[in-house]
């Protein structure tokens, strides 16, 4: 039976040495595969049998060099991954809310402590209509920060329309049916479509939900019934009872989505149609 290692191939006791700079090595090395219970870990005087190496220091930097050139590698491969942009664009878009509603916040603390008799009879977290008096009466460093915020939250509806606009490329099925930027918000979290593709429908569901799952296996509150998937109006119009019976029916249907998006790329039809009957008949309705 022949073995195969970075350094070249064994068989009957005899080494071939595998010719080629660090870049073919590596990509040998990210080509070898071979079940757990057949591994025979190399040892550097097979290598130096084979002529590749003469001693074992140089066994050990040759082997270091092709491990970095090979990670490179792989690097580089998953950059070049359709949905690597995208996922950059949620997190983009993540970190503009935080952005967005910490300075409003922020803001409207300090509209309420210089006009107590305007801005303290809305909720303390009412901030949109405290910015929305600010702009009236505003002035100096306070209009610029309010200007900013403003700015910020337009980049942010385009930011959001390009999220979708890019999802219904990457995840057809996915974003017809709980639309582009719930499904690029899930995939991200996910790590990406090919994770996303692996996971079981239960998982989808709680996506997101990471805080109540914690807080129901370390307290024993009650399991949360989605995560992110409650974002679509499907589940978060669904009367109270049935909600999660909504989004339990969409995360099924969601889970076959990623995998076609997954392993075909384009839309399914057929596919559409019959997961949105299922998903009226749980009583998620559009």
């Amino acid at each position: 039976m022949m073995r195969s290692y970075w350094f070249g191939d064994v068989e009957a006791g005899v080494c071939t040495r595998a010719e080629g700079d660090p870049d073919v090595l590596a990509d040998r090395l990210n080509s070898i595969s071979t079940s757990p219970e057949d591994i025979i870990p190399p040892d550097w005087r097979m290598a130096r049998e084979c002529g590749a190496v003469n001693d074992r220091a140089e066994y050990l930097e040759k082997l270091r060099e092709i491990c970095i050139h090979a990670a490179r590698g792989r690097i580089s491969a998953s950059f070049q991954e359709k949905d690597t942009e995208l996922i950059q664009m949620v997190m983009a878009l993540e970190g503009l809310d935080q952005a967005v509603n910490q300075l409003a916040e922020r803001l409207a603390d300090w509209y309420r402590i210089l006009h107590p008799d305007k801005g303290w009879k809305y909720r303390p977290r009412d901030s949109r209509k405290v910015l929305a008096r600010m702009e009236e009466d505003s002035e100096g460093s306070m209009r610029e920060i309010l200007e900013g915020i403003l700015k910020l939250r337009e980049t942010r509806a385009r930011l959001a329309g390009e999220i979708s606009e890019r999802a219904a490329i990457i995840l057809p099925n996915s974003s017809r049916i709980v639309g582009g930027l719930v499904a690029a918000r899930i995939m991200t979290r996910a790590g990406g479509l090919f994770r996303l593709a692996q996971l079981p429908s239960s998982s989808i569901q709680v996506l997101g939900a990471r805080g109540a799952l914690f807080s129901h296996l370390t307290q024993g509150t009650p399991p949360p019934k989605h995560g992110i998937i409650y974002q679509h109006m499907r589940v978060h119009n669904a009367p109270r009872d049935i909600r999660g019976k909504v989004a339990r029916v969409l995360a099924g249907r969601l889970a076959i989505a990623a995998r076609i998006d997954h392993h075909r790329g384009v839309l399914d039809p057929a596919f559409i149609e019959e997961a949105d009957r299922m998903i009226e008949s749980a009583g998620g309705r559009r």
